[in-house]
């Protein structure tokens, strides 16, 4: 892996998405949101995006989701090219995990995991067989939390929603999933069950790809592999985890001097001033 985000390591596993010499600039002003992104992840890959607030995480999310085109450039995902596909039908296979998802709150769980299968907010109860209803029940059970199946989501604690909604992102079956700051105002107990709950699912899964955008290192499962630094809408370096979260280039993207470390699998990163 080039530096860039390339990839540059010849063929081994299936392309989920690539980015090629992209850039995305805003309509009404012409600012640069993101300029000349090359990036390739492929199945089985676990990657973390991070970046200082404004670097353009989200706009990459929303790129490789298929939530947006670029203004110059190539993105394809699943082997299908934004702008000759049909967008919608593409995000029917990605999963999608935001903490600013908008669920029906007074829905069960498995209500709720149930609308992952027809993409929508509100359920649509035709649509929903048995084997579909099961399958549900099925993915609540490998996050380990099939005892919420008939509890409200808004009464469920924030470590329990997360994973509900992991579950939900897995109805489609999806190849690539997508996690928008999916630690987002959880307590140290809930996120450490979200990151078990991540790399159990890397195991059992092994293609599955994700792309996890965060802004603490301490939230990254020992199953993520490899790491895009992102600067004011460029990529600093992209690679194997080992590689690229070190102090110096830590210190570099966040523009303050960082100090890194990491103890049986799992990293932290703290301020270097004394």
């Amino acid at each position: 892996m080039a530096a860039n985000g390339k990839d540059t390591t010849g063929p081994t596993q299936p392309v989920v998405a690539a980015l090629d010499a992209v850039s995305v600039r805003r309509y009404t002003t012409g600012q640069v949101i993101l300029d000349d992104i090359d990036w390739t992840v492929r199945s089985g890959e676990h990657w973390a995006l991070l970046g200082a607030n404004g670097a353009g995480k989200t706009t990459m999310l929303r790129l490789i989701g298929a939530l947006m085109h670029p203004t110059t450039g190539s993105v394809e995902v699943l082997g299908h090219r934004l702008g000759r596909v049909d967008m919608r039908e593409l995000r029917a296979h990605i999963g999608l995990v935001s903490s600013a998802q908008k669920v029906p709150q007074d829905a069960t769980a498995h209500t709720i995991v149930l609308t992952g299968h027809t993409g929508t907010v509100q359920p649509l109860w035709r649509k929903y067989d048995d084997e579909v209803r099961e399958r549900a029940h099925a993915l609540l059970a490998e996050l380990e939390i099939k005892e919420l199946a008939d509890r409200a989501f808004g009464v469920c604690s924030g470590g329990q929603r997360a994973r509900i909604l992991v579950a939900r992102a897995l109805m489609a079956d999806p190849s690539l999933l997508l996690l928008d700051e999916p630690f987002n105002a959880l307590d140290l107990p809930s996120r450490e069950d979200l990151i078990d709950a991540m790399h159990r699912l890397a195991t059992i899964r092994t293609s599955l790809a994700t792309i996890t955008v965060t802004h603490h290192l301490e939230e990254l499962s020992p199953a993520i592999g490899h790491v895009l630094l992102l600067k004011e809408g460029r990529v600093l370096t992209a690679g194997p985890a080992g590689d690229v979260l070190t102090a110096e280039r830590m210190s570099e993207c966040f523009g303050r001097p960082i100090e890194v470390s990491r103890h049986e699998g799992r990293w932290l990163a703290r301020s270097g001033r004394r």
